[in-house]
């Protein structure tokens, strides 16, 4: 039988082409909504930036909705109001300040925290691998086991 869960998506953005990054939270909401997941993501409201260029790290005030104090705050009640985080850091290539706050918001607040980077990544750091609740290397494999969590417990 499926529960009912929710599960948060992290992802770095800053940086990347906004196209990439709408690309990626599409494919994941899908893919996650499929599954039977009630799926948040930090890109909630920013229809607005859907054509920059490079999304910027701050200063977000286009209009009240990507205004930082707003980001921010939505972004950490999103986290609170789901079940799991899924954090795929693969091929990031600068670390992602964002994506750090919501994994120390999920950890703070009991949330399963799953995370996916190679060895290697920018990333791997001892407050990652502390925040996190399991840890993989290959996508195909958190996945896997995100469906059994849905499906399974």
């Amino acid at each position: 039988m499926r529960k009912n869960l929710s599960i948060y998506c992290v992802h770095p953005i800053s940086g990347m082409k906004a196209d990439d990054v709408f690309e990626y939270y599409d494919g994941v909401q899908s893919k996650f909504s499929d599954m039977g997941y009630n799926v948040y993501t930090p890109m909630f409201g920013k229809s607005s930036v859907r054509t920059d260029i490079c999304f910027k790290a701050h200063s977000h005030n286009e209009t009240p909705i990507v205004k930082n104090h707003a980001i921010f705050n939505r972004d950490k009640w999103m986290v609170k109001q789901a079940d799991v985080l899924y954090a795929n850091f693969l091929g990031a290539e600068r670390v992602s300040i964002g994506s750090m706050m919501e994994l120390a918001w999920g950890n703070d607040n009991d949330k399963h925290v799953v995370v996916v980077m190679e060895k290697d990544n920018i990333h791997m750091h001892a407050f990652v691998l502390e925040a996190a609740t399991i840890v993989f290397e290959c996508e195909d494999d958190a996945i896997d086991y995100l469906n059994l969590l849905i499906d399974k417990l």
